[in-house]
């Protein structure tokens, strides 16, 4: 049976029923017009600030050769009395064994590497987790974690 608004009467259940009913459809965010994209005064678009996570993210994507997919991306600012950071947990997978073979290098080299992050020092830098699959569709699914500290 469906409920008519005309006919529910005046009980607040009824009143608060035929709100509900007469609610327009859920609006999409497709469904707005897009907005003109920023400029700069000299006519330029202007780019979307980098982020310090998009640069963990892309410097652990050039360290596996673009070779792996980011799967997860987890951010925690952290302190102490002397220092304060971010400590970044990022979920790497890599499909098909030339792209495995590059994941097992990212594993051995990963604790040595130098970052080049301005603005921050990698404390540590180590993988906690690895789920290696083989047969025909060999996989990898690497979980590094790295302690960024902020310069001052």
């Amino acid at each position: 049976m469906l409920l008519d608004p005309q006919n529910l009467g005046r009980s607040a259940i009824g009143t608060a029923l035929g709100a509900l009913l007469r609610r327009p459809a859920l609006e999409t965010k497709s469904a707005t017009p897009q907005s003109e994209p920023k400029v700069t005064n000299r006519g330029h678009p202007m780019r979307a600030r980098r982020t310090t996570a998009d640069r963990v993210r892309e410097a652990l994507l050039n360290l596996s050769a673009s070779r792996a997919t980011c799967v997860k991306h987890e951010e925690k600012a952290w302190s102490s009395i002397t220092f304060a950071g971010t400590r970044h947990e990022v979920t790497l997978r890599f499909e098909g064994a030339e792209a495995v073979a590059i994941g097992e290098e990212l594993i051995e080299c990963l604790p040595e590497h130098e970052f080049t992050i301005p603005g921050q020092l990698v404390a540590d830098a180590t993988i906690t987790e690895v789920d290696h699959r083989f047969g025909m569709h060999e996989r990898m699914i690497v979980t590094a974690v790295l302690l960024l500290l902020e310069e001052s």
